[in-house]
């Protein structure tokens, strides 16, 4: 078990092209079966980090393969 704060904390790894995806910046929780459906990760920054380049990436719970201890591994399309 872990904390969703933990989350924060760990790189998120795409394991189809090894690029290091953007933090967890929120959690999508279905209130009803009270299980997380999706991490959103915030998107890349430009401008000396001052203002964002793109929208955020939802990745849905079911395509995280592998929560570790320093990082997430997850399976997703890379951006064009």
């Amino acid at each position: 078990m872990f904390k969703i704060t933990d989350l924060t904390r760990k790189d998120i790894i795409n394991v189809k092209d090894g690029s290091k995806l953007g933090p967890v910046k929120d959690v999508h929780i279905d209130p009803v079966e009270g299980k997380i459906r999706a991490i959103v990760l915030e998107g890349p920054r430009r401008l000396f980090g001052l203002l964002r380049a793109g929208g955020d990436t939802v990745v849905p719970w079911e395509k995280i393969k592998l929560v570790g201890v320093h990082a997430v591994l997850v399976e997703v399309d890379p951006k064009s």
